[in-house]
């Protein structure tokens, strides 16, 4: 592989991550099992109460 080559590919690389960095999120973000549990724990006052 030649030197000019070489220079476009790793440019190439760069700007494919720096473009990907400014695209939104595909996914949400992650929550771990544990703090899954503490937010169904937590009573949320967002939602009527069921009792009623």
């Amino acid at each position: 592989m030649n030197r000019r080559k070489k220079i476009k590919q790793l440019l190439k690389a760069h700007a494919k991550k720096a473009s990907a960095k400014l695209a939104p999120a595909s996914k949400d973000k992650y929550i771990s099992k544990a703090d899954r549990l503490k937010l169904e724990a937590e009573p949320t006052q967002d939602q009527p109460f069921q009792d009623l």
